[in-house]
């Protein structure tokens, strides 16, 4: 926690006069921020989660390429430090497993669930960037289903285990329209449809942007939203988000193992990783 102490100035004002005498202006107070300790994870003004939470000591924060997907989540904006992740329904979730809460809504529906918010995030990534082609998802059925089409009018008609597309709509690409594509993906998609798009990726060389998944009903997913390493050693260490059942506000994560209470996870881990509502193996590790 950042520590502040308060430098109390009486300043003297003699310009701007009027006319009319003033010798003195009522005293101002200053907040002068304090060097943050190096044992400090967390720096509570950052409102981005490269400016939020803080490197350990000895690694280093790459830089990731402009406009990439790296970069969106690196910078993905945080509510004040100390904000409830709360759930679609406006309740607050009832136990503490997160450090901060992502600032992007949830929606009204209990859709954005655990791999539904991987995919509203790099959705919205790619829509930000306007690379609409490479928009889609599977369904559980293993249907693809792209935003491409979407956007030219057509829409997914679901029959049983048939899915069909029917052009029923003007051609937009408007963000409305946008979300209600991605909430036909949060009702038909899932971990066990995600799991098999997504591809193996070694511990060795985690990056921002890769998914811990388990597919299963239920089964459960988290992202990597940040990476630092240390160059002598090359271990990583890596941020985790997640949202959860129900659909909840997509929070970073907490390292319940680490003593000294620092959030980041270490690619080091020897066949499992542990997040606090969730048990990954390392194999569980895959990439878009």
């Amino acid at each position: 926690m950042k520590i502040y102490s308060f430098l109390f100035l009486l300043l003297l004002f003699g310009s701007c006069q009027t006319g009319e005498s003033q010798s003195s202006s009522p005293a101002v107070t200053i907040a002068v921020p304090s060097p943050i300790p190096e044992d400090t994870f967390i720096d509570p003004i950052g409102q981005t989660i490269q400016t939020r939470f803080l490197p350990p000591t000895g690694f280093t924060r790459s830089t990731s390429p402009e406009n990439s997907y790296e970069a969106y989540l690196q910078n993905l904006p945080l509510h004040p430090h100390g904000a409830k992740v709360h759930y679609y329904n406006g309740q607050e979730k009832y136990n503490d497993v997160y450090e901060a809460v992502i600032n992007i809504d949830v929606g009204k529906r209990d859709l954005q669930q655990c791999a539904d918010a991987i995919m509203r995030l790099r959705a919205e990534h790619l829509y930000a960037q306007q690379d609409y082609e490479n928009i889609h998802f599977n369904f559980v059925s293993g249907d693809r289903i792209d935003y491409d089409k979407w956007r030219k009018g057509y829409r997914v008609k679901v029959s049983g285990n048939k899915v069909s597309w029917v052009k029923s709509a003007e051609a937009s690409n408007d963000y409305k329209s946008f979300r209600k594509y991605m909430n036909i993906i949060f009702s038909y998609a899932g971990t066990l449809s995600l799991a098999k798009e997504l591809n193996p990726v070694s511990m060795e060389n985690i990056q921002v942007g890769d998914v811990f998944i388990q597919g299963g009903s239920p089964g459960h997913a988290v992202v990597v939203v940040d990476v630092v390493e240390n160059k002598e050693t090359s271990e990583r260490r890596f941020l985790l988000a997640q949202s959860y059942m129900p659909a909840q506000e997509i929070h970073v994560l907490k390292n319940m193992s680490n003593a000294d209470g620092s959030p980041w996870y270490s690619n080091l881990s020897e066949g499992d990783v542990g997040t606090p509502e969730w048990g990954f193996r390392v194999e569980d590790l895959k990439r878009f």
